[in-house]
């Protein structure tokens, strides 16, 4: 069975993203076929996919290769998301579905709960899932593309310090989802703005440590398991 080329373009996202394909790192086809368990041909559709995205780049010489953003890169990001952010949720609050309430509804009350007990990591889980189901609300598939791989690239970018008090975020969410029921579009734009400027005050700037040689894995990776 021929797997898509979107779930290996998946899979060789997130395993940039994680790190374990290194900044500036060579990617060669035939030892990516190799490590995922598939032909030369989605590998190179994911790759074209990647460039156009801004995780890869062509260099002369060496061929696809990871991207190496500078500072100024990954500041205009936070900088975009923060203009965009506003943008989505006003949209949410003027198209948004009773499914779309229902499920933000139910992420700031688990949110909430994991909140007074403490539990770092499901609050980072849940706070990406509030903000990929608030752009979804958005009904805009422009905006939720960008919104998806300004995600993507800030978490490959930065680590994201846990605030300090995580009930004020979570009170955060539940104000937006309120505003976005409402349909009060200029209170959800302007209350996710003021959360979006306060949220990007906690992203720290992940500085790699100098590269040793060029080594891609060759063991194969289940890409089944790939979110698509």
């Amino acid at each position: 069975m021929r797997i898509p080329a979107r779930s290996v373009c998946t899979a060789i996202r997130d395993d940039i993203v994680s790190g374990v394909l290194e900044r500036g790192s060579r990617l060669a086809e035939e030892q990516l076929a190799r490590r995922y368990g598939v032909s030369r041909v989605p590998v190179r559709e994911a790759l074209r996919t990647l460039e156009s995205e801004g995780f890869v780049v062509s260099r002369r010489h060496a061929g696809a290769c990871v991207a190496e953003p500078t500072r100024q890169e990954a500041a205009d990001l936070l900088e975009t998301r923060v203009l965009l952010e506003p943008l989505g949720a006003a949209r949410a609050a003027q198209r948004r579905t009773e499914a779309h309430l229902k499920v933000l509804r139910g992420l700031v009350r688990l949110g909430r709960e994991r909140a007074r007990g403490g539990q770092g990591e499901d609050l980072r889980s849940l706070g990406g899932w509030f903000h990929e189901t608030l752009a979804q609300a958005s009904a805009s598939p422009g905006l939720i593309t960008l919104l998806t791989q300004l995600r993507y690239k800030i978490a490959w970018m930065y680590a994201v310090e846990q605030p300090v008090q995580p009930m004020e975020c979570w009170s955060e969410h539940a104000a937006i989802v309120d505003a976005v029921a409402r349909g009060d579009a200029e209170r959800a734009r302007a209350l996710t703005a003021v959360h979006a400027e306060r949220t990007a005050r906690a992203h720290r700037l992940r500085i790699p440590p100098p590269r040793p040689a060029v080594r891609v894995s060759q063991h194969p990776v289940n890409t089944a398991s790939a979110r698509d």
